[in-house]
């Protein structure tokens, strides 16, 4: 059975170049975009994998990762941000303080996502 990831984006760009890219090796992708709309799928089904934008409509991705990672049923899920946002320069400490478990800079590369992906669940 493929591996499933969550993909929590609101960039239609971004959203079709992570699932043409994931779904080309295998990965089962369920798009979000937004967090109101990943809590629902999140209510239903339980991905291997979290990719999330930080910056979303409604509510922010660093406060669905933290709501993912206090919850016994999520926290275990790992999750990848993606941001193109200007705290680069504070993402290690970012990333610790939100209970992330990686990032991705945007615009992406494909190989770092590819990479970051496999690392999590293979």
């Amino acid at each position: 059975m493929a591996k499933m990831i969550l993909v929590v984006d609101d960039e239609p760009d971004i959203m079709e170049v992570a699932t043409v890219r994931l779904r080309h090796l295998g990965y089962e992708i369920i798009p979000a975009v937004d967090a109101e709309e990943a809590i629902v799928i999140l209510q239903k089904d339980t991905p291997d994998l979290i990719l999330l934008d930080l910056l979303l409509p409604k509510m922010q991705g660093d406060e669905l990762c933290r709501k993912l990672k206090s919850d016994d049923k999520y926290k275990n899920i790992p999750v990848i941000l993606f941001t193109a946002s200007a705290i680069r320069l504070s993402l290690p400490e970012k990333i610790k303080e939100i209970g992330a478990d990686d990032c991705i800079m945007k615009p992406f590369d494909s190989k770092e996502l590819l990479e970051k992906v496999r690392k999590f669940i293979g």
